[in-house]
Order: structure tokens, then C-alpha cells, then sequence
């Protein structure tokens, strides 16, 4: 009985320590004041926030604004403002070409055999090689350009990754890795000299052209709204995706057959890579509207109380950007993801009034245009204001404001109730990260929910700005209340938002990032996901 009171007291003394610690920035986490900065942020003032437009240009000044009246240190210059070079752009599905040379033989495809949607009119051509998945994992033993030269080649690739279907997988069982999402494929093949890709369906699996899950569902909803990329710093050679049967006769050319190497690779797993011989490539992208501008990712720093780990940073991000106006109305944006910049901006206010700094120094970033692809993120790990190296660890806030509700687009289940629920997607690449929250939440009680960390049908792992950070091996986790039917609609309004729970998330996200700069010991990353419950 002793030791139990003996261990309570210290539990509740170190409990009291902690609090005296953080309590001023806790306690000033206000409802009043994110429905505040919520309502002016979804209104219909600012049109939807969409990337490039004038709503988007006015989120961009507020935060801005924000992060200098709470005294944040600004990191480009005396600018919180980092410029994001991007290509506005339509493809030109019609005059977009694919041919195939095979000897003095060639044919010459379009939509919908051959698709790309590149901000590049290039012309390409190079010998072929099949690269397996496309997937170079060094902590999983497998690299599928592991004997073969990709360099001024252009590679044929699987869809996915090996072994899905499998719960014991290396790869995460059943549920993705980081290493299946496209646009990690095509910087690798980057990375391994390649001058394009052709994307294939993988032919065991799948229906040949059918994409996984939701992410096309809920992309019809959207607005038609022209595509963008980066200047420079992301995906710079086109991909091709092409037919199952256009990619069968690439294989047959080579005495092969798709099902047959895919099965193999996957029964170990184990690359199949090899060149196609007697075989080039045109790829001929062609884009019939362009444009170049900048938005901004807007950036601020309370600098670390101790003289070394000052070095080192933590981050909070969101990103501010919506998709604009669409043919019934104004797409609000209020949970996507209104509710995450206001989550930022509310907890660079409290770090900054908590008369305490931890020890690490804090980066409040909220990125632009993560709704067409990402850029903004992608853009900062190519061009970081912090060095990566000593970035150790990301709370990534996007849709924190609802509770999830079914929604036809979406497959999942879902908790009887989510009023007091959060998600947390990527903690299975760190349990350290995720120890450090569930302790951090033993002070605010929510539901913390797993379930996506096991998803393969919706790519939710690939759909926020985490995922950049997380291919740079930083501990990043997005943490996320769930998909509802209002999601991506003119129906996601402020008036829908769960602000008490908002509050409940943002004084668990103040805590754990109080921890993570805190402690002298950071998360680590494993490199294999570790499946837990």
C-alpha cells in the first residue's frame, strides 16, 4: 500500500510540475475565440479560399497578421511569408500523345490509353525498363531499381506496392505504406535518373483502370478546377498513366506477362525489374491553359529557452486553402481546413503568452495549396526554413473540427459516437510519438482513434501535409476528427463545428508539443509501420 501512495503522490506532484509549466497557454486555449477567427475565415467574404484566388490572398494576410501580434519570430527576412512558385494549368487530354516504338513499328496513343497531366509541354523519349512497384525501401530490404540503370530511361510501373492483400506484409499488412502514394514514386524514379513514367493498373488486384477507394468518389464532388504544380522543389518528368492493355503489350514485346511477374514479385516479396529490350518511348504532354504565380506558406517561430536544443524544432501546421466557388455556391471550407488555421494560429497565441518556452524551438507553419497536391508542404521540405535534419517532430492539423459521420464517399467504420473522438494517422511509423500523446492525454480525456493507420481503401495516409515531412523520416502525424458528408460541399459551414472538442484537441496538441520540445529524448521513426490496435 505504501509504494502505491508513494507512486500517486509523484504521479500527481509531477502532474502539478507540468501544469505549472504550461497552465497559462493551456488555460488560455478559448471556444470564443476560434468560432471567432472560424466564422471570418469560412465566410463568404473570402470565397473559398481557393489556391491563387483573392480569398486565399486574404487568408494568407491574416495569419500573417496573427502570428506578428503574438510576437512569432518571422523566418524569411522580416516576412512570415515563404513565396510558393506554382503552375496554374489544363491539360490538353486530346493532343497528348503516347507512342511506342518497337523496331521500324510504332503506334501512337491518346485518352484513354495514355494520360498525363504534366505543367510541362516536353518531349521525351528513351528505352524502357520495368521497375516493379517503383519502390526503393532500404529498412524493408526491398528496392525495385536494385539492378537495373534508369538513368535517361523511361520505367514502367505497378500501381500500390507489393503484397497488399496481405496481412502479414512487410509493408504494413493491409494497410499503405509511404511508399505507395504516386508522387513518392515518381521523385524517386527522379531520383534514379528516369526522364518519365508509364503508370499501369496492377493486374492481380485490381479492375484494370479503377482507382482504390474513395479518393476518386470524393474528387467528383469537387469543383472543375484547373491543375497546379510546383515550379520547382517537386515532381519535375511526366507520368503517363496508361491501360492495362496498352501496358500487357508492353509486356508481351519482352515474352512476358503482367499477372505473372506481379505474382512473383509478390510472393516474396521480390523485384522482377528488367529492361524491354528493342523498345522506346515518345511521351508528349501538351497543355492547352498556363500560367505561373505565387502563393505563400506563412511561417513563424517562438525560438527554444535552451541554448543547443533551440536548434532543434518542432512543428504545427495546417493548411489555409479550400477549393473557391463551384457550380452551387461557396465551398466554405470550415472543418477543410478552416479549422486547422485557426488551430494554429490559437496555439502560436498560447505558446506565446505561456510565460515558459520549452527548450526546443516551435515553427507555426500553415501551407498553401495542399488541396491541389500538396505544394505548399512539398515546397517547404525542398526549401525548409529549419534544417530537416534537426526537425523532430510534426503535428499536422487538417479537418479538426467535426465529428466523423457516415458519408457514401468514405469506407470505414465508425465509433456509435465521435463527439469526443480524434484521429491520429502515422503514429504506427512512431510509437514514440504516439506514447508521448496518449500520456499528454491522460490531462484532457479524448477517444483517440487508430483505425486509419490500417486504411488501404481511402489513401488517407498520402492526403495531408504530414506526408512530406514523413518521407523525410520526421515523426509527422495528422491529426484528424473524420470524413462527414459535408466534406468538400458548400455545406461545411461554421455552424457545424464542434468548438468545446476543437479546444479538447488543440490543449492536447499544446501539451504533447510542450513534451516533444521538452524532453530529452525526441520520437524516433521506425521504418517498417508497426500495426497496433
Amino acid at each position: 500500500m505504501r509504494i502505491l501512495v508513494v507512486f500517486l503522490l509523484t504521479s500527481l506532484a509531477s502532474a502539478q510540475q507540468m501544469k505549472s509549466r504550461i497552465g497559462d497557454g493551456f488555460d488560455s486555449i478559448q471556444a470564443a475565440r476560434l468560432k471567432a477567427d472560424l466564422t471570418f475565415l469560412s465566410s463568404d467574404a473570402l470565397e473559398g479560399r481557393r489556391s491563387l484566388e483573392r480569398g486565399s490572398e486574404v487568408a494568407i494576410q491574416w495569419i500573417a497578421s496573427q502570428f506578428a501580434k503574438a510576437g512569432l519570430k518571422p523566418l524569411v527576412g522580416d516576412s512570415y511569408l515563404q513565396p510558393v512558385p506554382i503552375i496554374e494549368f489544363t491539360a490538353d487530354r486530346a493532343l497528348t500523345t503516347l507512342t511506342i516504338h518497337h523496331g521500324a513499328q510504332s503506334e501512337t496513343y491518346r485518352a484513354p490509353d495514355a494520360t498525363a497531366n504534366f505543367a510541362n509541354e516536353v518531349a521525351v523519349s528513351g528505352p524502357v525498363v520495368f521497375a516493379g512497384y517503383g519502390i526503393s525501401a532500404p529498412e524493408l530490404g526491398y528496392d525495385d531499381y536494385a539492378g537495373i540503370d534508369a538513368t535517361g530511361k523511361i520505367v514502367l510501373i505497378f500501381n500500390h506496392e507489393p503484397q497488399e492483400n496481405d496481412e502479414n506484409s512487410i509493408f504494413n499488412g493491409k494497410g499503405n505504406t509511404r511508399y505507395t502514394n504516386a508522387t513518392y514514386k515518381a521523385l524517386n524514379a527522379q531520383r534514379h535518373g528516369a526522364i518519365g513514367i508509364l503508370a499501369m493498373p496492377d493486374p492481380n488486384n485490381h479492375t484494370p483502370g479503377a482507382g482504390r477507394g474513395g479518393r476518386g468518389q470524393l474528387a467528383q464532388s469537387r469543383p472543375r478546377i484547373p491543375s497546379e504544380a510546383l515550379v520547382e522543389g517537386g515532381v519535375a518528368i511526366p507520368t503517363f498513366t496508361v491501360s492495362a492493355a496498352l501496358a500487357a503489350g508492353l509486356f508481351a514485346a519482352a515474352g512476358k506477362k503482367t499477372g505473372e511477374i506481379q505474382s512473383v514479385i509478390d510472393a516474396k516479396p521480390s523485384p522482377m525489374s528488367f529492361a524491354l529490350p528493342g523498345t522506346t518511348v515518345d511521351l508528349h504532354p501538351v497543355v492547352a491553359e498556363r500560367r505561373r504565380a505565387n502563393s505563400y506558406n506563412v511561417a513563424g517561430l517562438i525560438e527554444g529557452s535552451d541554448p543547443a536544443l533551440k536548434a532543434e524544432t518542432i512543428v504545427f501546421s495546417g493548411h489555409f486553402d479550400h477549393d473557391g466557388v463551384g457550380p452551387l455556391g461557396i465551398l466554405h471550407g470550415a472543418d477543410d481546413n478552416g479549422s486547422g488555421t485557426v488551430g494554429v494560429v490559437e496555439l502560436a497565441r498560447a505558446f506565446a503568452l505561456n510565460p515558459i518556452k520549452p527548450k526546443r524551438s516551435l515553427l507555426f507553419i500553415v501551407f498553401a495549396a495542399e488541396e491541389r497536391g500538396l505544394l505548399g508542404a512539398y515546397h517547404y521540405v525542398a526549401h525548409p526554413l529549419r534544417p530537416l535534419a534537426t526537425t523532430r517532430a510534426e503535428i499536422n492539423f487538417d479537418m479538426i473540427g467535426r465529428n466523423e459521420a457516415a458519408d457514401p464517399r468514405v469506407q470505414t467504420e465508425i465509433s456509435p459516437d465521435t463527439s469526443n473522438e480524434l484521429g491520429l494517422i502515422g503514429t504506427h511509423y512512431s510509437p514514440d510519438y504516439r506514447a508521448v500523446v496518449e500520456r499528454s492525454n491522460e490531462m484532457v480525456g479524448l477517444k483517440l482513434n487508430y483505425k486509419w493507420d490500417r486504411d488501404s481503401a481511402n489513401n488517407v495516409l498520402f492526403r495531408s501535409d504530414q506526408y512530406p515531412f514523413l518521407q523525410h523520416d520526421i515523426p509527422a502525424v495528422w491529426w484528424f476528427t473524420g470524413f462527414h458528408p459535408d466534406y468538400h460541399q458548400i455545406s461545411d459551414t461554421v455552424e457545424k463545428i464542434n468548438f468545446e472538442k476543437m479546444v479538447k484537441i488543440l490543449k492536447l496538441a499544446y501539451t504533447s508539443g510542450f513534451e516533444f520540445a521538452d524532453s530529452p529524448a525526441v520520437p524516433k521513426l521506425v521504418g517498417k509501420a508497426i500495426a497496433k490496435p
